[in-house]
């Protein structure tokens, strides 16, 4: 899967969010607020392909959690990225 085209990672007054540009995204009307390790994942899988084990093993290099824990988290935050159409199979 992948980061859909139009869609750039900003920091608007400290909060990182996800806003739709371009003609790809002229209907997606949203503001999508990341935290820091949601923008973490964001930033090192944009403009590439990934998976769910990807996102696993990017939070276990940066942070000090369990597999389990980073499994849970990185299946979380794929789906609601899926659920409001910012990723594509």
């Amino acid at each position: 899967m992948r980061i859909k085209k139009g869609f750039v990672l900003r920091e608007i007054v400290g909060q990182k969010v996800v806003t739709g540009e371009g003609l790809e995204q002229v209907d997606f009307n949203k503001l999508v607020t990341l935290n820091s390790s949601a923008a973490y994942l964001w930033e090192h899988v944009v403009d590439r392909e990934f998976d769910l084990e990807t996102l696993v093993d990017l939070l276990l290099d940066e942070y000090d959690i369990e597999r389990s824990v980073a499994l849970k988290d990185s299946r979380v935050l794929l789906e609601n990225w899926k659920s409001i159409g910012l990723i594509e199979e």
